[in-house]
């Protein structure tokens, strides 16, 4: 697909410093442009990409002066990086989307598929399941017994959902990720035995859901683990049984929650952040990747850091003593040896 500068303005409600009519047709990074590529600068400390790009087109905030000649159109919006995820998404929509069931497809008697769907090669759907309207279901997907997936869901090749679990509308499940499988539960018979306990509850993902590749959402042991609206998983995180992951809150890579942990609304987890079970996460809480929650934290928007994380303040100080603590023991050794001359003298 092909557009002029003026027409990416039009969509986003932006505005052409230079030739309108020059012509679009991919998009890439600054720093790796080339004719007919559209780029953004969004981060300051790639602005001195803008003066050697070869793209022909770069989105700049409304209020950026540049220090040098731009050769690129530049198109002015309030936030380069929203408005290309708002061009992506503009583009997405634009593809032809798949339709029909595959013929190797095993649909049971009594499930229900609504109208609009694709079902792909290879996939299963089980006994009473239900599924909305414009739902994608790619190749080798499994669905178990009596699952509930809502209006135009899209589920990438491989994904399996265990029986009971409820999938909201217009989710999207990356390859490879497990939603309902057994919570690690266990109880200890003897010092080398353990029992498993069964896992008889379910996992709800609510409306506008995405989970990322090879991510694993376990089933509550009783009721239900929960994903609530608008939350983001990225790949290879693991969400224990009886979970709750708060509105609109989003997850990095690696990070794993322990079970019954409860984390609130609009929350941000960086990369391979773990949590200990049974913990409450206030609204609003930022942590730093690496980190690990030991305690539950109950002051809104506050930010951790560290392992054991502390408050972002605190473990900035620590940080500066950790530094010093070289210096600090030769000085603490220079002293030793100047009282052990004191006491000799």
């Amino acid at each position: 697909m092909e557009f002029t500068a003026a027409m990416i303005a039009q969509i986003l409600n932006g505005t052409v410093e230079g030739d309108p009519e020059t012509k679009l047709n991919t998009v890439a990074r600054i720093e790796e442009g080339g004719a007919g590529a559209l780029s953004f600068l969004a981060n300051p400390k790639y602005e001195p990409y803008l003066y050697t790009t070869t793209s022909s087109a770069v989105l700049v905030r409304n209020d950026f002066a540049p220090a040098k000649e731009v050769k690129a159109t530049l198109i002015r919006v309030d936030d380069p990086y929203q408005a290309l995820a708002r061009l992506l998404a503009f583009y997405e929509q634009a593809r032809p989307a798949k339709k029909g069931i595959h013929a190797s497809a095993v649909i049971d008697e009594k499930a229900s598929v609504g109208a609009d769907v694709f079902i792909g090669a290879c996939a299963v759907i089980s006994e009473n399941v239900v599924i909305g309207d414009g739902c994608s279901l790619h190749p080798q997907v499994f669905i178990g017994e009596n699952v509930k997936i809502g209006r135009n869901c899209m589920l990438h090749p491989g994904v399996k959902v265990y029986r009971d679990c409820v999938i909201g509308n217009d989710c999207i499940i990356h390859a490879g990720a497990v939603i309902g499988a057994d919570g690690f539960g266990f109880a200890p018979v003897t010092d080398a035995n353990f029992m498993k306990i069964p896992q008889i509850g379910n996992v709800i993902l609510e409306d506008n859901v995405e989970i990322g590749a090879n991510t694993c959402v376990d089933r509550a042991t009783m009721g239900s683990t929960i994903i609530r609206k608008g939350v983001k998983l990225d790949n290879l995180i693991q969400v224990g049984h009886n979970c709750e992951i708060g509105e609109n809150t989003v997850i990095a890579a690696q990070s794993g929650l322990a079970g019954s942990t409860i984390v609130g609304r609009n929350c941000m987890f960086a990369g391979q952040v773990g949590l200990a079970g049974h913990l409450r996460i206030a609204d609003g809480v930022k942590i730093g990747a690496q980190s690990g929650i030991m305690s539950t934290i109950s002051e809104e928007n506050a930010t951790y850091l560290g392992y054991p994380a502390t408050d972002s303040k605190q473990f900035l100080k620590t940080t500066v003593y950790l530094r010093k603590l070289p210096d600090l023991s030769n000085r603490v050794d220079a002293l030793a040896k100047a009282v052990e001359s004191l006491k000799n003298s």
